[in-house]
């Protein structure tokens, strides 16, 4: 058994697709149905039928790509689906192997596995960085074998949370070389590309290291202060659900008032959090509330804010990543020396 990645698109337009009919796939329209290619060459020498004028490296990768799909990937492996609309990450067991879905009338649905999804909102704040690392590498199909992949993802999806590359872990085997018709060495762990992805997870990385706990709420509290906002930051410790109590205008009392609690857990938190923030907003009579959650909610959680969606936001890390790259420039001098960021363009060249 082993953990594959499987990706869904360049902007996830295969994801909904792939998690309602419980699949994985990809499109390579020009191959044709490698059913009847039992080995690595039939599969090699489809693609090179489909991409003659290729360069060699492309027309390799490629078919190793497919191969790891056609001949490779085996009912009770793993398989990772990083989700670019939710920013989440969705985790499986292969139940199925290959199928062509000639049926499906769209070019980019037609190589398939079957995949039993059971987690699709593990949040890349619950994954430690080493194996985001793996995760972002640039191809659309590939092994993760690195740092203990296999058990690590098997873990989450029983826990939603990375335990890590630690001592509770059987010891890592070394590699063994592929048979000739196993995996393609070409797609066991590639190097990350530098995408948008991989730059925000370096940022969260940094973030979980240098601004949780109460370091979070200052930040956060920066942040509403560029947007408008006058903060009082409660001292450290028991806060009884308000970490910010903030408000418009010159005094901070001016509507909407707001209160917020901040949670750096990696975990998803429940609902008694949402049940708490409601009776601080009561007490306090604030109009809106802010739940920062770092690790996001879990489904009770969601289920009891969907009453609330007009009077209480949730910011988990992705949200906290987007609001912090839209007012950097205007926070604090000592905030930005503390979380020292530059703008910089990168060329838009993620696969999948």
């Amino acid at each position: 058994m082993t953990a594959w990645i499987v990706r869904a698109g360049k902007v996830g337009e295969r994801e909904d697709w792939a998690l309602q009919n419980q699949i994985a796939g990809v499109g390579f329209h020009e191959v044709g149905d490698l059913t009847a290619a039992g080995t690595r060459d039939a599969v090699k020498a489809a693609v090179l039928g489909a991409y003659p004028d290729d360069p060699a490296g492309r027309q390799y990768n490629f078919a190793g790509q497919l191969w790891a799909l056609r001949g490779t990937i085996k009912p009770g492996d793993v398989v990772v689906m990083p989700l670019k609309t939710t920013k989440k990450i969705a985790v499986g067991i292969c139940s199925s192997g290959y199928a062509y879905r000639s049926q499906e009338g769209d070019s980019a649905r037609l190589h398939t596995i079957g995949v039993d999804w059971k987690r699709t909102d593990i949040s890349r704040a619950a994954v430690k960085d080493d194996l985001l690392n793996t995760i972002n590498g640039a191809m659309t199909i590939f092994q993760a074998s690195k740092n203990h992949a296999e058990e690590r993802l098997r873990a989450m999806i029983k826990t939603g949370i990375d335990p890590g590359s630690g001592s509770a872990l059987s010891p890592i085997k070394p590699p063994v070389d592929p048979a000739p018709d196993d995996i393609a060495p070409e797609v066991v762990d590639p190097i990350p590309a530098p995408t948008m992805e991989v730059i925000r997870d370096r940022v969260r990385t940094f973030l979980v290291e240098n601004f949780l706990q109460h370091k979070l709420t200052h930040l956060v509290a920066d942040i509403l202060r560029v947007q408008g906002y006058v903060c009082d930051v409660s001292p450290e410790g028991p806060d009884f659900g308000v970490d910010i109590i903030a408000g418009r205008g010159p005094l901070g009392l001016d509507s909407p008032t707001l209160i917020v609690e901040c949670k750096s857990e990696a975990g998803q938190i429940g609902a008694q959090v949402i049940r708490g923030l409601q009776g601080a907003m009561a007490s306090h009579k604030a109009d809106q509330g802010l739940l920062v959650a770092w690790g996001g909610l879990n489904k009770p959680a969601t289920q009891a804010i969907r009453t609330d969606r007009l009077t209480i936001a949730v910011w988990d890390a992705e949200a906290v990543l987007d609001h912090l790259f839209a007012v950097y420039d205007r926070l604090p001098d000592e905030t930005r020396a503390r979380l020292p960021l530059k703008l910089a363009w990168v060329l838009d060249q993620e696969t999948g």
